[in-house]
């Protein structure tokens, strides 16, 4: 549960115990009242000289008595109810000062990587500052080269490796490969296309999943920041996860003879990963500008293979992503496609339907 829910749950236990205890201490007054006419009423019957007269008066000291009795047993149990609900309001807030203080020291952890991830990322820069024109010149020729490719790609079956990565066990990412399976499994050529899951994904499912199975596409479901991709450890229980930065990642997508296609970042505020990754070595990207509900990251992503299936270029399938959160509801502008230079998304067909074979 998250910091807002229990927000949300301690103001209505607060509420609730609030309520109660008003509700008891008008009951209280109302059998402090009734006890008093209880006594007026016996005091009346003592000094009547008359039978009948100090009959009647018993008789409504007696009503007054039971009608009090009344008002205080309803009042001790809203009374005990009000203490148990400020139990719990003592629990919520000692677990949401326990939430905070965890989520600053994660963002201090966070920090911390990132400027050591700045200072490397500086040194590198330095390092390679001699050799600039040529790595541009390089970029530019395997750029041309991808476009070409890409425009005229090979018959063989789409190759999607699925990462999902939830430490501490928050995000639907089982939900999200199902329906994604779903999706392809529905669409005209899903026989031209394989995936490859690894939930609770680690570092190590990454590189092998890069080196075993050759993926086309990698997506990324999961947390992420800008520059910044949490994995899990290989641990039974929930944890705080493994941090690593954008360039580790695309070093490790690189770190073979095929690197892939198309990288989808299906995290909040991954934008910048995606601009990274295309800047690095990947002709397509995709991210979020900011934080994206779960339902909507589920719906973009069913929606984007299910038209790739369907023969649609990436750029046709990313604005059918768009266009199932805006039918939703959702807000339809955090998705976004970067392109490296001289690469037109929607002439990137990832998946072709092989020639028919006459007998």
């Amino acid at each position: 549960m998250s910091i807002q829910q229990d927000l949300r749950q301690l103001k209505t236990k607060q509420k609730a115990q609030a309520d109660s205890a008003k509700k008891a201490a008008d009951l209280r007054a109302k059998e402090a009242r009734k006890r008093a006419d209880a006594a007026k009423a016996e005091q009346s019957a003592a000094r009547s000289s008359s039978l009948s007269q100090s009959r009647m008066k018993k008789g409504q000291a007696a009503r007054a008595l039971e009608a009090a009795n009344k008002y205080g047993k309803d009042a001790s149990a809203l009374e005990t109810k009000a203490a148990s609900y400020g139990a719990e309001v003592a629990k919520l807030h000692a677990k949401i000062a326990k939430a905070e203080a965890a989520e600053s020291q994660r963002a201090a952890r966070q920090q911390a990587i990132a400027a050591r991830a700045a200072e490397q990322e500086h040194r590198r820069i330095a390092q390679q500052l001699a050799s600039t024109q040529q790595r541009v010149a390089l970029t530019e020729s395997k750029a041309e080269k991808a476009l070409r490719a890409l425009s005229a790609p090979k018959a063989e079956k789409l190759r999607i490796l699925m990462l999902g990565a939830s430490a501490q066990g928050d995000l639907r990412i089982t939900r999200e490969h199902t329906r994604i399976r779903r999706a392809v499994e529905a669409a005209l050529h899903r026989d031209q296309v394989d995936i490859e899951v690894r939930l609770s994904a680690t570092t190590q499912d990454l590189q092998e999943g890069i080196a075993k199975f050759r993926p086309h596409v990698v997506h990324f479901s999961g947390h992420g920041d800008e520059q910044l991709i949490s994995f899990e450890n290989d641990v039974d229980d929930f944890h705080e996860g493994v941090v690593v930065t954008a360039s580790a990642f695309a070093s490790a997508c690189e770190a073979t003879d095929q690197p892939p296609t198309l990288i989808v970042f299906n995290a909040c505020s991954s934008a910048g990963t995606a601009d990274s990754l295309v800047e690095r070595f990947a002709p397509l990207a995709i991210g979020m500008t900011d934080n994206i509900d779960d339902g909507d990251a589920l719906s973009y992503a069913a929606s984007l293979y299910s038209s790739i299936a369907n023969g649609q270029s990436v750029g046709s399938a990313h604005m059918a992503g768009k266009a199932a959160i805006e039918l939703a509801g959702g807000d339809y502008e955090l998705p976004y496609l970067a392109a490296a230079p001289g690469i037109d998304a929607t002439a990137v067909m990832l998946v072709k339907r092989p020639p028919e074979t006459r007998n």
